[in-house]
């Protein structure tokens, strides 16, 4: 079935010669728009650095270049449909002349004065922006006005009520896409439809059956170009409080009254509110030293370009949360992330009760029982698998692990990138894969404490699993907190 036509809209972005934009947004406006949802966008990209729309036409081209996005329909769409704006000092004056063009290029393609403005820029801008587009009259239009917001929102609970407070004084809660690209992803998607769409597995969903779960939101590379960001950030905000953490909601949440935005978020927020307070024995920071990746040595942090030589910064974290729910109270949530770990990976593993009586207990040597174990693969090799038992052939009793699985490349075509999926979901309305206010308050309120008295960083080697005093948290739910838990049941 053909998805729905997208209406005719003007894209801005703000940050327009940034990272952000030449990787994913250009890329993202460029595959997941046109055919049969239209044509491609009106595109206004938005920066400081002076130059006309020629050159920043030759800007986009490059960056779509690298991403592997050329043909002559994109060609096309670079010569007639993206345009350039300066904005000077990023005064009034800037914001107004930015107000005089918009309306200029709407007048030339015929379009109706609904706006997208994506503020892919630092945190520390996301303030001034916003009370500027407010100033200059950008927060309503002649159509409708959407208001995109990168993570991180806000520092911690008071500067994320501060944004919020400056954000509602100039647009409301239903112009607001504060976005997430982990929830974009066809896998978390996916997530709800696996649970409320088969009873076989929201039957067992509970601390009846479930032992444990297990988010591991894993990256092989260290802080890259971000270390200015990074170093002031750690993994404690740069990933536990979003990605991590509203990973862990859609798995704890009660199903939704409707599949829609409004009570998919309202279910979210109960789960971050049952979160009891963490406790400093629930919590593991690290820091990675020198090591090795793919095998070659490469530094450890605090020996990394723009980097503080002494900083306490965290780039490793893992923690145990309780959700004092009726469905998951005594069910330990794990959550680690960290950067320069041994591989990229980003997974959910539900962890199924061991059988209450042992009877393969006169066969152990030949019969060690694994749990059953479901994991979500969401990146690489997207998928599920889910682990059982069975009896070997032969004479005697002898069990192996084996798995169900399933990978989307296997079954569909190539799955969209989550930017994709996320920015037409913005064009269309829908806020469903998006934070609300309330969510970042909530997830923020669950870790100031923390913040404010975290323990200091151990050390790890880059290219290991972290440091292992990690492993302690999950010394009493079976296997090691390492790549191969779960894997095959």
């Amino acid at each position: 079935m053909a998805r729905p036509v997208l209406e005719p809209h003007l894209f801005v972005i703000i940050g327009a010669t940034g990272d952000l934009t030449e990787r994913k947004l250009l890329p993202a406006l460029a595959r997941g728009t046109g055919g049969d949802q239209g044509p491609r966008p009106v595109v206004l990209g938005v920066a400081r650095t002076t130059m006309d729309d020629a050159a920043f036409r030759d800007h986009a081209r490059a960056a779509l270049a690298r991403a592997g996005v050329e043909d002559e329909a994109v060609a096309a769409w670079c010569d007639a449909r993206i345009h350039y704006a300066s904005l000077g000092d990023g005064d009034a004056t800037g914001y107004a002349a930015v107000a005089e063009r918009i309306r200029a290029v709407e007048a030339e393609h015929d379009l109706p004065g609904n706006r997208v403005f994506y503020l892919a820029l630092p945190p520390g801008a996301f303030p001034g922006t916003i009370e500027a587009l407010g100033e200059a009259g950008l927060a309503h239009g002649p159509g409708w006005t959407r208001l995109v917001i990168e993570k991180p929102f806000g520092r911690d609970l008071a500067s994320a009520r501060s944004l919020n407070a400056l954000v509602h004084r100039h647009f409301d809660e239903s112009q607001v896409y504060r976005i997430d690209h982990y929830l974009g992803k066809e896998t978390v998607q996916n997530l709800l439809v696996f649970r409320f769409a088969n009873p076989v597995f929201e039957d067992v969903w509970n601390r009846d059956r479930v032992s444990s779960v297990r988010i591991t939101v894993a990256e092989s590379l260290g802080v890259e170009d971000r270390a200015s960001y990074y170093d002031r950030a750690g993994a404690l905000r740069d990933m536990i409080q979003n990605h991590a953490t509203q990973l862990m909601t859609l798995v704890a949440m009660e199903a939704p009254a409707a599949f829609d935005a409004a009570a998919i978020r309202a279910e979210k927020v109960k789960v971050l509110r049952s979160v009891t307070p963490l406790d400093t024995d629930d919590v593991v920071l690290g820091q990675y030293a020198a090591g090795e990746a793919d095998g070659e040595p490469v530094p450890g942090y605090r020996d990394e370009p723009g980097v503080a030589p002494s900083s306490s910064t965290e780039t490793y974290a893992a923690l145990r949360l309780q959700v004092a729910s009726w469905r998951w109270q005594g069910v330990p949530f794990y959550l680690r992330t960290g950067k320069r770990l041994k591989r990229r990976l980003t997974r959910i593993e539900v962890r199924f009760r061991r059988p209450p009586v042992e009877i393969f207990e006169p066969f152990q040597d030949a019969c060690r029982l694994s749990p059953n174990v479901l994991v979500l693969t969401l990146q690489p090799d997207e998928g599920f698998d889910l682990g059982f038992q069975v009896k070997t052939p032969g004479e005697g009793v002898e069990l192996a692990s084996q798995r169900l699985r399933f990978r989307y490349a296997e079954a569909f075509a190539p799955l969209p990138d989550a930017y994709e999926t996320l920015l037409r979901d913005v064009v269309q309305g829908d806020q469903t894969l998006f934070v609300h206010a309330d969510e970042v308050e909530a997830a923020w309120r669950l870790y100031d404490p923390l913040l404010a008295g975290r323990p200091a960083p151990r050390p790890y080697p880059a290219g290991s699993w972290g440091p292992a005093e990690a492993h302690r948290l999950v010394g009493g739910d079976g296997d090691p907190w390492d790549e191969d838990s779960g894997r095959s049941g």
